[in-house]
Parts: structure tokens; sequence; C-alpha cells
């Protein structure tokens, strides 16, 4: 009997270090998805994704920029996509982190997979060249993953208190604040350090914000609603609404991507709430690459009590048990998930 599975498209900085060779080690049998990758961005002048993931080494200022991480998480995680066992997994809804918008659009039946390619590498293209404003990461949960009383509050009142600093993500049990290089400055300054928080991330710039209005622009123009389709599997995106094969119109859904999902915050968390609630999925799947997303998807789920979960140690209990969330980028629980 099949399982059913929600489905979770990994964001910007999944592609480390560790995940070097990541297409390359599982997606050999895939040769015209990368051949097609790499033919759109030749034409481009762009280095070959199947170049990037076969290099000697990671270096940060290669594949980190927004025009090579983009569209080398994309053909890692629609890859992984693809290597899902349907005889074992019924894939009752997909969503995603941020560019996992980009992916899930694919992964679901929205786009195809060359007009995903065409999407995630003119916005990452448009982003890298353009580069306004930045993005930090801070935690505002104890190490049990339970919110330290009034922290949140107190980051969305930075928010409302440094100008040009906005709300980009809410990432389970992380903040993402996009904002000027100045704005971020301020609020590193008055944030205490709680373990490796906060930090920047690497050549982001400051999306989900209005800053963006100018790729907003750029990509409104650019692209049209004629690239879109009614998706064959529902799709919730960042605001936590439904996308299903009989209630999309290519119009809106098309100006929800462009507009208001380049320029306003990404609510990930309630995408990953709304999703469970609505589909009560036996398992949760993430792509890859890489498996830095688990954490923020386990712990939107405490804040829910999802399974009756409301710890760090229930849900490793939980997992140890049973694993309900198979991240595909860790080796153990991807042999639970593949054909």
């Amino acid at each position: 009997m099949k399982q059913t599975a929600l489905v979770i498209c990994p964001g910007r900085g999944t592609y480390g270090k560790e995940e070097l060779g990541y297409f390359r080690r599982y997606h050999s049998d895939k040769r015209d998805l990368i051949e097609g990758i790499d033919a759109y961005r030749s034409e481009k002048g762009q280095v070959p994704i199947s170049e990037l993931d076969a290099a000697s080494a990671f270096t940060p200022k290669d594949h980190t920029r927004g025009d090579n991480a983009s569209a080398l998480i994309y053909a890692c995680a629609y890859a992984d996509f693809l290597s899902i066992d349907r005889d074992k997994f019924d894939i009752v809804a997909v969503t995603g982190n941020s560019m996992g918008w980009y992916i899930a659009l694919s992964c679901g039946g929205a786009i195809s997979a060359n007009n995903g390619t065409h999407i995630i590498n003119t916005m990452g293209t448009f982003m890298q060249n353009s580069m306004i404003g930045g993005q930090l990461i801070y935690i505002y949960v104890d190490d049990d993953w339970q919110e330290i009383n009034g922290a949140y509050q107190e980051l969305m009142d930075l928010v409302a208190g440094i100008k040009d600093l906005h709300l980009s993500i809410n990432l389970g049990g992380m903040v993402v604040f996009g904002g000027t290089d100045e704005a971020l400055k301020q609020t590193e300054a008055k944030l205490e350090t709680r373990g490796n928080f906060p930090f920047r991330l690497i050549n982001h710039a400051a999306f989900h914000t209005p800053l963006q209005q100018p790729i907003s622009k750029k990509a409104m123009q650019h692209f049209d609603a004629g690239l879109f389709d009614n998706p064959d599997i529902p799709l919730i995106d960042g605001r936590g609404h439904i996308w299903t094969k009989y209630s999309t119109n290519a119009d809106e859904i098309f100006n929800y991507t462009f507009a208001h999902q380049v320029t306003r915050h990404y609510d990930f968390t309630k995408a990953v709430q709304v999703s469970v609630k609505e589909y009560a999925p036996d398992k949760i799947i993430i792509l890859g690459s890489g498996s830095t997303l688990g954490g923020a998807v386990a712990q939107s789920l405490i804040d829910i009590k999802w399974l009756g979960l409301e710890s760090k140690q229930d849900f490793t209990e939980l997992q140890s048990a049973a694993p309900h969330i198979l991240s595909m980028g860790i080796e153990e629980q991807r042999s639970l998930v593949i054909k």
C-alpha cells in the first residue's frame, strides 16, 4: 500500500562543500536533464552545471553565485524528485522554501522542466547582476526548539524600528532578515550571539522584500503567463495558499510568482503547517541537495504539535522509531525514498 507524501523543495544555500558532486553521485542516469540545462546555460555563456558539480573543489565565489547556485540546486532537486519511488509514495502536495517555490512549480507540473530551467536561471542571474541588499539569519528558539519567551516579537520590533530592514523568510524557529547593508549592520549590533547566530548569508540579495521591486518589474516584463499551466499536484506557496488543478489561473500564479513572491516575505513555516494540516501526509520528503532544511521543517511542526511533537527531543525520538521526515540529502533516509 502506498504512503502519502508531502514533497518539500530546497532554496538557495543548500549546495555546499559537502554536496559537491551531488548530481554526478546520484543522477548519472539523468543525462538528458543535465545536458538540457547545460545547453541552455552554454547559449548564455554561463558555466555548465555539470562542470560546477564535477569541480575538484567547492569554491564559494563560483558555487554560491546566484546565477550558478540557482540552476545547480534546481538540477539536483528536480532530479531527486524524479527519483522518488512512485510505487511506494503517492505525492499529495508540493511546497518549497524561497527559491524552492520555482522548483515546486516544476515538480507539481505548473511549468515544464525546461521552463523551470528558464525561470530559475533567469531569476538567479537577475539577482546576481543586481545584488540589491543582503540577508541575515537569526534563531529565536532554544536548544530544545521551544520559542524563547517574547523573542519573535522582539525581532519584529527590530524590523519596525530599523530603516530598510524587512522580514524576508519565516523559517521554522529562525527568521531571515533582508535589508540594505547598513540596515543589516545595525541589526547585527543589536542581536545577542546565540550559537552561530546571527550570520550573513553569502551571495544572497534581500530576497522577498520591497527592495526587490526592480527585479520584480524586470521579471514581469521578461516572462509571461503562458509559461504556466494548472498543476498536476497541489502546490502550497509562501503565503500558505493552495494552488490545485481545478483552481489555478495562469495570470494569478504568474503574478504571485513574479510580484508578491519576489517583494513580500516568504512564510515557509506557514507553508509547511498548511501542507500537513490539509493533506496529512504519512511522510515528508525533502529534496536535495543538502539536508539543512530538516530542522526548520521540524520546528514548524513542533509549533503546531503535529503528531504530538512539542520539542526537539520528541522529534528525535520519533525519527529514531520510524522516520517521518526523509531528507534525500541524507544517505540512510534517501535509501527509503528512491526506486
